[in-house]
């Protein structure tokens, strides 16, 4: 898990920034997005791809990385701006804006040397890799992807409290059965994606949603 970390840190570079999303495919709430640089050789025991973790382990580790780590970044991006961009752009903004947040225990700024993102290509100002499945092969990433999980999951249990009956805090906005009927039941809330709701609305609903995508 440390081996593409390891090969960075033996050419020189100190700071790798990890970077992580999740929420990319959920119907409701931000894409989440965190930019992590841990010291040199640390390997935390557990750490791998958020899916395939608890959430009780992933809160213990979430824990552990954020007093470990040298900088952490977050960074998210709204329903409203994911409808206007669409998701893969608004992927690419959340990681950038966690990469531009990475501060350190004290909230200082810290620039990475170089960064690891997993399945995207970034276009930014610093040597970039993507890596492909990066959470199951970079012990970086995987932290990373544990910290956004963490930290989205947390938001929509605080949304679920202002949006009730979408039961946000036990599907965390993906489209489960009981969420997509609360959807037809209840319309959409402020914080649902609307264009990825096309399928579950009625015809007349989206009519009043998007208007009529023929008019002159």
């Amino acid at each position: 898990m440390l081996s593409l970390e390891s090969e960075l840190w033996n050419e020189g570079y100190e700071y790798i920034a990890c970077v992580d999303e999740v929420g990319r495919g959920c119907l409701a709430g931000d894409v989440v997005a965190c930019a992590v640089i841990m010291p040199k050789d640390e390997l935390i025991e557990g750490v791998k791809d958020s899916k395939k973790l608890t959430a009780k382990k992933r809160e213990e580790l979430y824990d552990i990385i954020i007093e470990k780590a040298i900088a952490v970044g977050i960074g998210s991006v709204s329903a409203k701006t994911i409808d206007e961009i669409n998701i893969k752009r608004s992927t690419r903004l959340a990681m950038k804006k966690a990469i531009n947040n990475l501060k350190d225990k004290e909230g200082n700024k810290v620039e990475p040397d170089f960064v690891l993102i997993d399945a995207e290509k970034l276009d930014i100002d610093k040597p970039e890799k993507s890596v492909v499945k990066g959470d199951a092969k970079c012990h970086g990433i995987a932290a990373a992807s544990i910290i956004a999980k963490v930290y989205r999951d947390r938001q929509c249990i605080e949304l679920n409290n202002k949006y009730e009956g979408y039961k946000l805090d036990k599907n965390k906005g993906y489209g489960t059965k009981e969420h997509r009927e609360a959807i037809k039941t209840l319309g959409p809330s402020p914080i649902h994606r609307l264009t990825f709701l096309k399928n579950i609305l009625s015809e007349q609903k989206q009519l009043s949603l998007f208007g009529d995508d023929n008019e002159d």
